[in-house]
């Protein structure tokens, strides 16, 4: 099983509504994640500086790479105000290389 790491930026201000956002995530949203091989699924917030740092372990694809899916762009639209995004409302998320790891 592999372990990717990634980065996002949240808008000033928007904490706690990402954090709702989340709090309520769809169902579908989750079986689309489970069923691609993504578990143990963990976003960190940098408050100083708006960071989001997700961590997924993959049996499969990537949470990145479901871009293509329905559920997965709604989903992008529905954080789009909340987040920095690209032109696509894809969240601008730039992967992270792995420098330690203690099992």
């Amino acid at each position: 099983m592999q372990r990717i790491a990634f980065k996002m930026k949240l808008k000033p201000g928007y904490t706690a509504e990402y954090q709702k956002r989340h709090a309520a995530i769809w169902p579908e949203l989750v079986q689309l994640l489970k069923e691609a091989g993504i578990s143990d699924y963990s976003i960190f917030l940098d408050e100083e500086t708006g960071t989001l740092f997700g961590v997924q372990k993959l049996n499969g694809q990537s949470s990145q790479q479901l871009g293509s899916t329905p559920i997965v762009q709604k989903w992008w639209a529905y954080m789009a105000d909340i987040m920095e995004t690209n032109a696509d409302q894809s969240p601008v998320s730039v992967p992270l290389k792995e420098v330690f790891y203690l099992e």
